[in-house]
């Protein structure tokens, strides 16, 4: 198992991507910390996992990150990987996403990702270990229509973990986005049903894939683990794109 006996964190686990890579670390033999607001969603990936904590709160919220860390620390004494799967999208152009809506897209997709970091980077430095996984988007390097806050959270997310990368390179920390095409999770799907035709919307950007598809949040899994692992062991400041050739469509 390629994570036997390793500590793991997981924002955004009771749904979608952090859900399936939750799951996967598990299987792989690490002990999850599973993250989420949505405490229903948490105690379904806890029966999947078998063993792990839950910790239902916001993300975008300091101390509840220090908190997750911390007994994450208390209970096993080290954090090997810190996964930010957790977010949120509102849609809407400049003109028409209210500040309100802005700033809390901005609280759990980029709060969400340097509060988390900002905890257990501390700890990783002085295991001299420690790999953190963050998640963009194709639209962070491609652009879209109709959905300002969350393409821009993104892009600040790809910046982010490059910067990240380079400052706690040589405290043996790697730090990696992935970069996912549309996914077929619960937040896609009400993206698409903020469309009065959203059937058409669903099918323009199914067909936007060069694969015709939208992807699992199982194969986004499989390539967190891939950096979760030894096997990326000289991978860092990275934005690994599975996007089904969204990108070269």
């Amino acid at each position: 198992m390629r994570l036997q006996g390793r500590t793991a964190i997981i924002t955004g686990a009771g749904s979608g991507i952090g859900r399936a890579s939750a799951k996967l670390f598990a299987e792989e033999g690490a002990h999850v910390a599973l993250v989420d607001r949505d405490a229903a969603g948490l105690q379904e990936i806890l029966k999947l996992v078998g063993e792990g904590t839950t910790h239902v709160g916001d993300v975008g919220d300091a101390a509840f990150a220090d908190a997750v860390v911390n007994d994450l620390l208390e209970r096993h004494g080290r954090l090997d990987i810190l996964m930010t799967a957790a977010g949120f999208s509102c849609g809407g152009t400049v003109l028409t996403t209210s500040p309100d809506d802005w700033d809390a897209v901005f609280r759990t997709n980029v709060g969400g990702t340097w509060l988390w970091a900002r905890a257990a980077v501390p700890h990783m430095q002085r295991q001299n270990s420690g790999s953190i996984i963050t998640l963009a988007s194709q639209l962070a390097m491609a652009g879209g229509k109709g959905n300002s806050a969350y393409i821009a959270a993104k892009g600040a997310i790809v910046s982010l973990t490059r910067t990240m990368a380079v400052d706690f390179a040589t405290d043996g920390i790697r730090v990696n986005a992935i970069a996912p095409g549309a996914i077929d999770t619960p937040m896609l799907r009400r993206s698409f049903a903020r469309h009065a035709n959203s059937d058409e919307v669903r099918e323009a950007s199914r067909n936007r894939h060069a694969m015709k598809r939208f992807g699992r949040a199982e194969e986004i899994a499989q390539t967190a683990l891939h950096l979760a692992s030894d096997a990326s062991s000289f991978t860092t400041g990275t934005v690994m794109v599975v996007d089904g050739g969204w990108l070269a469509a």
